[in-house]
């Protein structure tokens, strides 16, 4: 019985752990794998570095991204940081989020 009681903490601090920064890590990396393989020609990406461009052309694992309008620049597919929402994309998520919220209200 002892033994449990000399356990018991180290179980606690472990689950604690894992609930608070490895399990949201693990989140955080499914949705950003997610974004990488719906990245599609004419996103606007930013990468690992801030360059911020648009994609025009997807082969395997690598990127090329317009940063200007002769300045073409290759990646690999896991140096892209984020994809940007356009305006009017980001305008229907927020509907779409609100009417969910709103028949979740009802």
């Amino acid at each position: 019985m002892q033994y449990v009681y000399a356990v018991l903490p180290w179980i606690l601090i472990f689950g604690v752990f894992w609930f608070f920064l490895i399990r949201p890590q693990k989140n955080k990396q499914k949705k950003h794998a997610e974004m990488l393989d719906s990245l599609q020609v004419g996103d606007n990406v930013i990468t690992i570095g801030g360059i911020k461009g648009k994609v025009i052309k997807i082969k395997d694992d690598n990127i090329r991204i317009r940063v200007s309008s002769n300045v073409d620049i290759d990646f690999v597919r896991s140096a892209i940081n984020q994809r940007l929402v356009d305006e009017e994309e980001e305008s229907e998520e927020v509907k779409e989020i609100t009417e969910q919220e709103d028949k979740e209200q009802e």
